[in-house]
């Protein structure tokens, strides 16, 4: 008989749509006694004895220790049952500190005036009340009664045990004097340790139970957790232990000298749906996400947002990925867009932006700061004049990479500049930079001791500027050094009208990879392959419509020169 106990004591978690209002649990306790025990053996004795088991199960079992060695409860979602000593505690009005705390003396008041009480031993703890913060902890360092084996409560535990009494004794503070640091940039373990704390908004109910003696019910060290009962409000319960669903009762051990044995029995006893009922809510459900589902589409049309006939819609989310290769650490990037003629952008779109300070470290024998910094873009293009010949400019991104150390020692790393992509899609690019170079040890030495360097008045000089009229930029004498290089991801759209603006993009993209080699190596490669070939056709087709005797000639000709 000792060995029909559920040993499985861990916790379950349920999920339903239902409230967690409508949930009922009914909980059993019975004491295993010598007496209890016999009446039990006897009873399967006399089951074929029906005219002698009467009297002896009688004889054997009266009404009162029944009922005080055992005790069914329905238990309601933070239903409070009051336990002996919490009636003796309430009913004083000196006792209470709060307004929770009178609420509870008026209903103890009340059950005093009318018929008592419908529990003894079993009773509830709420989430508002001021012993559930510090119980489960109480409960773990006392010993887990529901299992054969103690086991000590985890560090992560007993820490979540004080976050519960944290939120509830919360007090005002002057938030303009932080009283810890907000961010711990070198963090130790133990630190990491201490900190390691899951704070979830959850809901507890506890019910407990009196395991006293009889006659000496109402003390705190015979309190004993029986259930515990929590949900974060989205349909999650976490019932421990979980419900018996027809399998041997729970084994509890009482602490003491008595080492008193009681059964526990959990079952839920919810009202469950009808199915014209569970019906009716499904199809509650149903409309309710179609009429959500036709609501964002309302929002949202039925067609894509297309700009006007005649205008190029170009957006691009980009990407500063990293830096690798400057002299200086502690870098950072300022940038800004150039629009050439007949772009346009949005009045509160930013045309320009800065990077955070990002340090370096290395990454395969080279020195890489890893900014990942996004970006997003978006222009139109609207041309006046719909010819062919007019060439598309695309709009560039210059850069500028500074560095600045802790004292304040401001350098220029680099200058660089990125032509937007031709082509919709995904492009990796990576820009090579250079600074202005001054000749002389002054510079180097201003450089290296005090910071500052040559810069450019005019970032659009780094490479041909749109407002340029003439036909070559000279940079004669102007004195460079070559840095590193900035790597961007951008992923570009490009959406037009109608197929015809399509057509004309796409003629007036090819006009400039003709003139300009192809937006990439590969293309200009391409290119040139193509054109070696036309070129060997072309002489083939020469060499075949000449002469035999002149062919013949010049092969002569060629072998006695040679000769």
């Amino acid at each position: 008989m000792a060995d029909c106990w559920n040993t499985d004591t861990g916790e379950a978690v349920y999920r339903s749509r239902d409230a967690v209002k409508n949930l009922r649990i009914k909980v059993r306790i019975e004491r295993v006694t010598s007496t209890a025990a016999l009446s039990q053996h006897l009873q399967q004795q006399v089951l074929f004895q029906q005219d002698r088991g009467d009297i002896e199960l009688e004889t054997l079992t009266s009404q009162g220790q029944t009922g005080d060695n055992e005790e069914e409860v329905v238990v309601g979602w933070q239903e409070k049952l009051f336990s002996q000593y919490e009636m003796e505690l309430f009913q004083n009005e000196a006792a209470c500190q709060n307004p929770l705390d009178r609420q509870y003396h008026a209903e103890v008041k009340a059950l005093n005036r009318t018929k008592g009480r419908r529990n003894h031993r079993i009773f509830t703890y709420t989430d508002h009340d001021r012993y559930t913060s510090c119980l489960p902890l109480h409960q773990m360092q006392s010993g887990d009664l529901l299992t054969t084996t103690k086991s000590s409560p985890t560090f992560l535990a007993e820490r979540m045990a004080s976050v519960r009494h944290r939120r509830q004794e919360r007090r005002t503070t002057d938030c303009n004097i932080p009283k810890t640091k907000i961010i711990n940039w070198e963090p130790t373990e133990e630190f990491v340790k201490n900190s390691h704390v899951v704070n979830n908004a959850m809901q507890t109910m506890h019910i407990m139970g009196d395991l006293g003696p009889t006659g000496r019910l109402g003390q705190k060290e015979n309190e004993c957790l029986l259930i515990t009962i929590k949900t974060d409000g989205s349909g999650t319960v976490i019932v421990k232990p979980d419900f018996n669903k027809n399998k041997e009762p729970y084994r509890i051990v009482t602490d003491g000298d008595r080492r008193e044995v009681w059964r526990l029995t959990v079952e839920n006893i919810s009202t469950t749906m009808k199915p014209e009922e569970k019906d009716r809510e499904q199809n509650m459900y149903k409309d309710l996400y179609v009429r959500h589902k036709e609501y964002l589409n309302s929002l949202v049309g039925q067609d894509f947002e297309m700009p006007p006939a005649g205008i190029l819609r170009y957006l691009m989310n980009g990407e500063i990925v990293s830096a690798k290769g400057f002299e200086y650490d502690n870098l950072y990037i300022h940038f800004f867009m150039e629009l050439p003629n007949n772009w346009s952008s949005l009045p509160f779109q930013p045309l320009s932006g800065v990077t955070q300070t990002c340090r370096t470290k290395t990454l395969e024998k080279e020195n890489v700061a890893l900014f990942s910094y996004p970006f997003n873009f978006e222009a139109f293009y609207m041309s006046e004049k719909e010819s062919e010949e007019s060439i598309l400019q695309w709009p560039v991104l210059y850069f500028k990479v500074l560095s600045l150390d802790s004292w304040q020692r401001y350098r220029t790393e680099g200058y660089g500049y990125l032509l937007f992509p031709a082509m919709p899609g995904k492009h990796t690019v990576t820009c090579h930079t250079w600074r202005p170079l001054q000749t002389g040890t002054s510079s180097v030495l201003r450089r290296f001791f005090i910071g500052g360097s040559p810069e450019l008045e005019d970032h659009s000089y780094v490479r041909i500027p749109g407002t340029f009229k003439g036909e070559r930029l000279s940079r004669f004498g102007f004195c460079t050094e070559t840095t590193g290089s900035v790597t961007f991801n951008l992923h570009c759209i490009q959406q037009a009208r109608s197929f015809v603006d399509a057509a004309m993009l796409k003629k007036r993209r090819q006009k400039v990879f003709d003139q300009l080699g192809g937006f990439s190596q590969q293309g200009a490669v391409c290119n040139i392959l193509e054109a070696f070939q036309r070129a060997r056709r072309k002489m083939q087709e020469a060499r075949e419509s000449l002469p035999r005797d002149l062919i013949s000639a010049t092969s002569q000709l060629q072998i006695e020169s040679s000769a």
